[in-house]
């Protein structure tokens, strides 16, 4: 598993890789960040970092699940890697009640959900920071590392936004996804939303991804150009929206 989150107002950072052990990645990226001189730490040294810590572990057989062992054998069986965001298109509607509306690759999509988790904040100041943690790609080779735990590829927050990205890491590592939304707002003036949009439909070649972002106005944006990303937002006065698909 890896993990990075990113203070924005001094750019601070931590990241994580190789965990195979810890219970919560993310809090052990905190730690990096705030605990240690370092930005980055990755398998056996981390582990060693996050028993010095004292943060939760647990043993490898509690990230096993029977849903997840079911999508490792197709994806072995196929030779190929399984993304937790590619919904079979013209399956775009689900009703309560009705067991497995959707499923992919033969499993309910509720078992997709999960995979990368990011999470984009920002406060009454205006500062922003973002952080994504992710157990990484189905069947990936052994020491792949994505573009969540990369600062300025999956995550990044500064001055002006913060941004957390999903999809296929290889493509949002090409692009330095997260960095270019506040690139182009820095450079080129763009509002978030139009930064979003600017940077998904120009820096992402033709892999498939998503992003969530906000900025330190309090404005909230998303972007992703597949058929659909697992997304939400809320706001101190209650205000709260979900969703799944192209609005």
């Amino acid at each position: 598993m890896e993990a990075s989150i990113m203070d924005g107002p001094k750019r601070r950072c931590g990241a994580v890789s190789g965990l195979s052990t810890v219970k919560n990645p993310i809090s052990l990226a905190r730690l990096v960040m705030d605990k240690s001189p370092h930005s980055y730490l990755a398998f056996s040294g981390a582990e060693s970092f996050a028993r010095q810590q004292g943060v939760e572990l647990v043993d490898n057989d509690y990230f096993i699940t029977e849903e997840n062992v079911g999508m490792l054998k197709l994806a072995k069986e196929a030779n190929t890697i399984l993304f937790d965001y590619r919904i079979p298109l013209g399956m775009e509607t689900c009703a309560a009640g009705v067991e497995s509306p959707i499923q992919m690759n033969g499993l309910p999509i509720s078992v997709y959900a999960p995979e990368t988790v990011g999470c984009v904040v920002v406060d009454s100041h205006g500062h922003c920071a973002a952080a994504t943690s992710t157990g990484g790609l189905m069947n990936k080779m052994t020491g792949r590392i994505g573009d969540s735990p990369l600062i300025g590829a999956g995550t990044y927050a500064c001055d002006l936004c913060g941004v957390s990205c999903t999809g296929e890491g290889e493509a949002i590592i090409r692009g330095t996804l997260a960095r270019e939304v506040a690139a182009v707002m820095e450079y080129k003036g763009l509002g978030l939303q139009e930064a979003v949009d600017f940077v998904i439909k120009n820096r992402l070649d033709e892999g498939k991804a998503g992003l969530i972002a906000v900025s330190n106005k309090g404005e909230v944006a998303c972007g992703f150009n597949c058929c659909g990303m697992f997304r939400g937002s809320a706001t101190e006065d209650g205000f709260m929206e979900v969703g799944i698909w192209d609005q």
